[in-house]
């Protein structure tokens, strides 16, 4: 299924950082950090919203945040030239988006569309780079998240690719049995 993906800008909803903190610190992604570690991610946080269908980013654009959704829904999708956009996974409340802007070149992996209404938390990259070079331990719990939430994206991206495969070997025998079921009414001719 094809549809066109637009870039729109996305709406910056400001918090007072208590409330932040308070919100952050009940995010899955972030369970488990100290105060101060929390207090410095909501003075670096954002709450932002995306409408239905709205590109949050596309595959291939330099990868600079990192987002924990709120609500909604948001399609993670890879881009092929001859097919349009495939979804690779559903993320809901709870679920961090993004990873590549941690691992150089530090760009998209995939597309990210809202699908509904959604609300996230959003975090400048490069700031949260830069905490991590500077506290180890910070970076450390940082890193493990992230990691994990790379190797989450790799689970689903594969089992995508087992359906697919499954579907393509489906079409092939389907196609050789008609082929052969063609084959057995045309009469031969002797030669």
């Amino acid at each position: 299924m094809k549809h066109k993906m637009e870039h729109k800008k996305m709406t910056p909803v400001r918090a007072d950082s208590p409330a932040l903190q308070t919100i952050i610190a009940s995010q899955p992604f972030f369970r488990g950090f100290s105060a101060e570690h929390l207090n410095f991610l909501a003075s670096c946080a954002m709450q932002t919203e995306f409408h239905d269908n709205e590109v949050i980013f596309q595959q291939g654009d330099v990868a600079n945040r990192l987002y924990l959704i709120e609500n909604g829904k948001i399609a993670l999708e890879t881009e092929r030239a001859e097919c349009g956009a495939i979804l690779i996974q559903t993320l809901g409340a709870g679920d961090a988006l993004g990873w590549s802007w941690l691992f150089p070149p530090c760009v998209w992996r995939f597309s990210a569309r809202a699908v509904a209404p959604t609300r996230a938390i959003f975090f400048y990259g490069t700031w949260l780079r830069e905490r991590c070079e500077q506290d180890s331990n910070f970076g450390c719990k940082l890193m493990e998240r992230t990691v994990q939430v790379a190797i989450d994206r790799l689970q689903a991206t594969r089992q995508q690719l087992v359906e697919i495969s499954q579907v393509a070997l489906k079409a092939q025998a389907e196609a050789l049995r008609l082929a052969i079921q063609q084959q057995k009414h045309i009469p031969q001719t002797v030669g």
